[in-house]
Formats: structure tokens, sequence, C-alpha cells
């Protein structure tokens, strides 16, 4: 049983990159040669994927994290929660949008195609 509870913990994970894998098949046609510039092409495809769905998360726990602030009333624990939610929704944004920076200049030192040469 603790052997299925394990395995069940990724099988949420497996089914949201589903939808990745077929993405990323749809992006390369059938029967061509694979380049570094189709690898690119795909990574830079499913990253900038990835990174609108992680800034979305963010700017959703800032949003609540707001709701939650206004509804405090005065509540200190309830007010330092909130705070810590905003926080945490501006330090998650700030990582995937790090992550982005790091996945393109790793594209770029991959194919070398730095300064549009």
């Amino acid at each position: 049983m603790e052997k299925l509870k394990k395995i069940g913990k990724f099988v949420p994970a497996a089914l949201f990159a589903l939808p990745l894998v077929t993405f990323a098949a749809v992006i390369l046609p059938a029967g061509t040669a694979l380049t570094l510039a189709n690898i690119q092409t795909v990574i830079e495809t499913v990253a900038n994927f990835l990174i609108v769905i992680g800034v979305v998360i963010a700017v959703i726990f800032i949003i609540w994290g707001g709701l939650k602030y206004m509804m405090a009333k005065g509540d200190p624990t309830k007010a330092k929660a909130a705070k810590d939610s905003i926080i945490h929704g501006i330090i998650g944004a700030a990582i995937v949008l790090g992550v982005g920076v790091i996945l393109s200049t790793t594209a770029g030192l991959v194919t070398r195609s730095f300064f549009g040469s």
C-alpha cells in the first residue's frame, strides 16, 4: 500500500507532462532531420509555455495574498500569512523568470545563435 501511495504522487505530474510531449510532436514536422535549430525551437516553445503558466500561478498567489490581507481585519496572524503569500508569489515569479533567462542563454550557447550570427 505504501508503494502505491508513493507512485500515486507522481501520477498528476505525469498527466500534466503528457500534453507537453504531444505538443512537442506537433512542432516538429514528420520525416525531417532533427537539427540543433529544431531542438532549440522545441525547448523555447515548451519553456515559454511553462514560463507563462508559472507567472500566471505566481500572479494568482499575489492576488490571493492581497485578498487575504484585506480580509485579515487587523488580525496579526492572518495578516502575516497574507504577507507571506504575497512574498512567496513574488519570489516564485522571480524564479520562473530567472529560469527563463537561463534557458534562453543555454539555448543560445548550444546553437551558437547569439547576436544574430
